[in-house]
């Protein structure tokens, strides 16, 4: 039976990120651990006025290759994999003057980072570390006598657990430790693998691995019976996984879902050209709009449909300012996400503690490439993510009328916010605003009735004489496969179509729609959300 409690008496550090080192290395040598290191944590440590010997000393060989050569040696490997209780080590150890190391400390070179400022190939190869993830994954290996730490967020843990048993630690916490060590070496060959699969254009290499770091344990999933977690992968993308969180409660599972929603969608809307405001529930929009202001933007997309709005997600494209603040604590939001907030807006805020506000610095580009990950059974599924888009040159034409500028304006608008609807979906639009939104239907024909029921419904709400789908435009996700879509969108008033066309029945929609006297265009591309 191998002991619980095992005591440190030798120390291996070396670190690429020296945040909160000397304050490590002097709490170590205060509990008579001797200290070893290499090149420039051994300097840092040096130059703070600590006693430290160089890793050259346990192996009898110098650093060289310019660092590439310096641990991997039997000298540190011997310390670190060896079995105290194993006569035949302990004799190997003796016979080789290997010394034993109960503690190693290490971070790895920044690869992640150096792929992330852009770096060239040659400069992201070298920063890939070699000696690190096997010094880690030998100590993690005997972690019956070896401690390793890999984050410097352990540093705290670690001083604390030492202090506890007089210089020794538990096996529980080795195992933790060992643990988090695998996950670490795990991510960072995920981070390489994934980097030179692009570099070379491996769309769909033989093995592709995804890691992700802690960001919060959440109460529950979807469900309270489900347990979740929320893991983040250090890309920059600006979003809910990166955004600061001034106020509120904890986020949800459904609240980080639906707020990553919202935010992608408003995104599409170029801040540079005016502002924009997208309400989302359950993952769906239930008002977009733009406006000539922030405010006007944002009652225009709660006016879509002020039902669905209450307890919904609000995404901004622009810093909310305190008018627009003003009118959004009429209501009950869950979140409110933004690039920015004025201290106005935030002081408003303020009074509805339970409302999360978040602000991000930025808004994704649509446009950007990346990836999409969702499990099934016994695997994985990755797709690009959707960042297709269409411009007023790439609208076809298929009818006898030719839309007006102000309906293509809308067609775009609708297109795009079409785009973030769950499928099938129909999407009704005027003056830059839904009026009326169909979401995620098994029949394309139920989803233009639905969006065509929620333009009824905001009239009503509102007082108008006639529906805001009368003289609209629609836009469908996916072509319409039969006339009866259509001719739903007829009813509803809608003057012109904007779909991506290729059915079997092209020619009896477009037919239909000439006899409505309707304006159709195809974009060529579909927009499935699923």
């Amino acid at each position: 039976m191998r002991p619980d409690l095992v005591p440190v008496t030798r120390a291996l550090l070396s670190v690429s990120d020296k945040t909160g080192l000397v304050d490590l290395a002097t709490a170590l040598a205060a509990m008579d651990i001797e200290l070893v290191s290499t090149g420039g944590t051994a300097k840092a440590l040096r130059d703070a006025g600590l006693a430290v010997r160089d890793v050259s000393e346990l192996t009898n060989f110098p650093e060289m290759m310019d660092g590439r050569v310096k641990t991997l040696h039997p000298g540190v490997h011997g310390g670190l994999l060896a079995l105290r209780d194993n006569d035949e080590h302990l004799a190997a150890m003796e016979a080789h003057g290997i010394a034993g190391i109960d503690l190693l400390v290490v971070n790895l070179y920044p690869f992640e980072a150096t792929v992330a400022g852009g770096a060239d190939y040659a400069t992201c190869v070298e920063n890939i570390d070699i000696g690190g993830p096997a010094m880690i994954r030998a100590a993690a290996k005997n972690h019956d006598f070896v401690n390793v730490v890999v984050d410097t967020a352990d540093y705290a843990p670690l001083l604390a657990e030492l202090e506890a048993g007089k210089g020794a630690t538990t096996r529980g916490f080795r195992q933790k430790l060992a643990a988090n060590a695998y996950a670490r070496t795990a991510a960072y060959d995920a981070a390489v693998s994934g980097w030179m699969a692009r570099a070379i254009g491996e769309e769909a290499p033989r093995r592709k691995a995804v890691a992700g770091t802690l960001a919060q344990t959440l109460r529950y999933g979807e469900n309270p019976h489900q347990g979740a977690a929320f893991y983040t992968t250090g890309e920059a993308r600006p979003g809910v996984a990166t955004a600061r969180q001034i106020q509120g409660k904890e986020l949800s599972y459904n609240n980080i879902n639906d707020t990553d929603a919202a935010f992608e969608a408003v995104a599409e809307f170029d801040a540079a050209l005016g502002p924009a405001c997208a309400i989302i529930k359950h993952a769906n929009p239930c008002g977009v709009a733009t406006g000539e202001s922030l405010k006007a933007a944002y009652q225009a997309a709660f006016d879509c449909d002020r039902t669905s709005a209450f307890g919904g997600i609000i995404a901004l494209n622009q810093t909310l300012d305190a008018e627009t603040a003003a009118e959004i604590v009429r209501i009950f939001s869950e979140v409110v996400i933004a690039p920015d907030i004025s201290d106005e807006a935030a002081a408003i805020l303020a009074a509805k503690k339970n409302v999360r506000v978040l602000t991000t610095g930025g808004l994704p580009a649509p446009e950007a490439k990346g990836q999409v990950w969702k499990q099934v059974a016994g695997g994985y599924l990755v797709q690009d993510r959707d960042a297709g888009r269409v411009a007023m040159e790439d609208l076809k034409v298929v009818t006898r009328r030719k839309p007006s500028g102000e309906e293509l304006s809308d067609m775009l608008f609708a297109w795009r916010v079409a785009k973030h609807v769950k499928s099938n979906a129909i999407v009704y639009a005027r003056d830059g605003a839904t009026v009326g939104i169909g979401a995620g239907q098994m029949s394309r024909v139920d989803s233009a009735r639905i969006a065509a029921r929620k333009g009824q419904d905001m009239a009503e709400t509102l007082g108008l004489a006639t529906s805001p789908t009368e003289g609209a435009v629609v836009a469908s996700d996916a072509f319409f496969p039969f006339a009866d879509g259509l001719m739903a969108a007829v009813a509803a008033g809608a003057t012109a179509v904007i779909q991506p066309g290729g059915s079997m029945r092209d020619d009896e929609v477009i037919a239909a729609a000439d006899e409505a006297g309707l304006a159709m265009v195809f974009t060529g591309m579909r927009h499935f959300r699923h």
